[in-house]
């Protein structure tokens, strides 16, 4: 190993272990990895019932947990409930009662005494109640959102991704575990919107001289916890169908009464949405629960089949253009990004947070897809080049695991230009677009890791793409394509890259064009001409530099 090299080795190796630098605490551990409390038992079903103060800004309610008992050694259940929130009693099916203690944001059941065998099930109903944690800057700083809207009327949500379903209901706060069979949300007495479908068998009584609808909203497909959500407002709603490749997709669209006009013609854009990712994706991946889109205090989340939408009716991003090129104001940034997370996020999820790139990349890169799909690839490839100057360099992509870490922001735009990369590399739009359906078809509904979305995709593409994944998520280096002219003669090589890392790069000089294969030694290549600086057109994410 020359020197050269073995210093890249060095550096990356530093590079590699930068999240190990961040401290984490029991709270942490407990919360992001799936421990002594958890890898004993598998939900299968939540029933969330719940009601609200809206004057105290308080909740209370209950949530049954059916669950099935997997052949490993248990003596307790661990029950994330984070603080200020309050766990009341827990109770098995027979009514009887189980103790608890609490542990900060986690409390421990007493299963010592349990009987059951692996592959039984079981329920247990929690009571809680509390004054849960109220949003700082929602989305991204959650929790819940108590306001009203412009005349005054309630106007409540909750965003809960990174900060938890815990900070306002009991339950397995782990991506790594969705209910198999789905969810069951009721909240009563107020007229709400949730996930799923609204049941047509709900119960109606009346409580004095009020109508008291007791809603049940029902969610038929796994759902991560962080997605169970609600909206509650003065709200006018109205459907649609959807001809999805896998049946008929019910749409429901729900806006402030006082923005149904803006928002029904505003709201075209998701049939347009719908068709362009069901070509590049394939189905949409919860037509059995319906898509929703739902008018937010906020600006927007992925909610499963309840897409909360806080744009203001505008083109772009709050108005704006994320990529700086002019092609984000051709579509609504919330409709196209947090729809594409049904395919990535919602049914491909990363069992651990630290792999969220899973979730952020492609369906950045989705955004480009469907630029690509109505508008061309020329637009689309400048659009997401556009999104590269966002990306901060801060730490890898991949956070740590184990700790409810998700690494850095770049999971978005760098996530993105990986993304694009690979399909370059391929070079076939219709392999790459057949591995995206073969992507959702194999994974679909699942939760997965990083290392097997890797495999998955150098088994389908059949490159040695190793390098690169350990480029773009687990360092902060841009790659440096250096190169030195001499007349007719280019030497170049890549630079603040991890070994074996190569990429082909386009390259001209006058008329003539080029492809070189660039590795970490330095090769030659000879023009006809040499009237002129040679060009590297843009590409893939990397930095360019002239040596001398």
């Amino acid at each position: 190993m020359n020197f050269s090299v073995k210093l890249i080795t060095i550096l990356t190796g530093c590079l590699l272990s930068a999240n190990a630098l961040f401290a984490f605490s029991r709270q942490d551990t407990l919360r992001g990895s799936n421990g002594h409390g958890r890898d004993w038992w598998d939900v299968q079903h939540y029933k969330l019932t719940f009601s609200l103060d809206t004057a105290a800004k308080t909740i209370s309610g209950s949530n049954t947990i059916q669950f099935k008992v997997l052949g490993k050694e248990r003596d307790s259940m661990q029950i994330d409930l984070q603080m200020p929130m309050i766990l009341d009693s827990v109770r098995l099916a027979d009514n009887s009662k189980i103790n608890f203690s609490r542990e900060s944001n986690v409390y421990w059941l007493d299963f010592s005494f349990a009987k059951a065998r692996p592959q039984e099930y079981y329920c247990i109903t929690l009571y809680y109640h509390g004054k849960p944690r109220e949003a700082v800057n929602p989305p991204w700083d959650g929790g819940f959102i108590w306001t009203k809207d412009s005349l005054g009327n309630p106007w409540i949500s909750v965003a809960c991704q990174g900060l938890g379903a815990s900070s306002w209901w009991p339950c397995k706060d782990y991506q790594g575990d969705e209910p198999d069979k789905g969810m069951t949300i009721s909240h009563k007495p107020q007229l709400f919107i949730s996930n799923g479908l609204l049941s047509h068998n709900a119960p109606i009584v009346m409580a004095s001289e009020n109508m008291i609808l007791d809603l049940r909203w029902k969610v038929l497909n796994p759902i991560n916890t962080y997605n169970a959500t609600f909206y509650l407002g003065n709200y006018s709603s109205w459907r649609d169908t959807f001809q999805s490749k896998k049946g008929i997709v019910g749409i429901t669209y729900s806006a402030l009464r006082y923005n149904e006009s803006r928002a029904k013609e505003h709201f075209k854009q998701v049939k347009k949405m719908l068709e362009a990712f069901e070509y590049w994706f394939g189905p949409y991946p919860f037509y059995e629960d319906g898509y929703k889109i739902v008018e937010a205090p906020f600006l927007g989340m992925e909610h499963q089949s309840a897409i909360a939408y806080g744009n203001n009716y505008q083109m772009g991003y709050r108005g704006k253009d994320r990529s700086g090129t002019g092609v984000g104001l051709l579509f609504d940034f919330i409709i196209v990004h947090e729809s594409g997370h049904e395919w990535f996020g919602n049914s491909i999820t990363a069992a651990d947070i630290a792999d969220n790139w899973i979730h952020e990349g492609f369906t950045t890169y989705s955004e480009t897809l469907f630029t690509e799909y109505w508008f061309g690839k020329e637009k689309a490839f400048e659009y997401t080049r556009g999104e590269w100057k966002n990306i901060a360099n801060d730490r890898p992509v991949i956070g740590n695991y184990g700790v409810n870490d998700a690494g850095s922001g770049d999971k978005y735009d760098k996530g993105s230009a990986l993304v694009h990369t690979i399909r370059l590399l391929m070079n076939n739009d219709e392999k790459f677009r057949a591995m995206l359906h073969k992507m959702n078809d194999t994974f679909y509904h699942k939760q997965i890791t990083t290392k097997q979305m890797e495999d998955f995709i150098i088994g389908y593409s059949g490159l040695k793409l190793q390098p690169i994944f350990d480029q773009y998520l687990r360092t902060t280096m841009i790659p440096e394509l250096q190169y030195k002219q001499k007349g007719d003669r280019v030497e170049y090589r890549w630079a603040n890259v991890v070994e074996g890392f190569e990429l082909p790069i386009p390259a001209a000089m006058y008329k003539e064009k080029k492809t070189l294969m660039v590795s970490t030694q330095w090769q030659k290549a000879y023009w006809k001409k040499s009237i002129s600086d040679i060009e590297f057109p843009p590409t893939f994410l990397h930095t360019t530099k002239k040596l001398h």
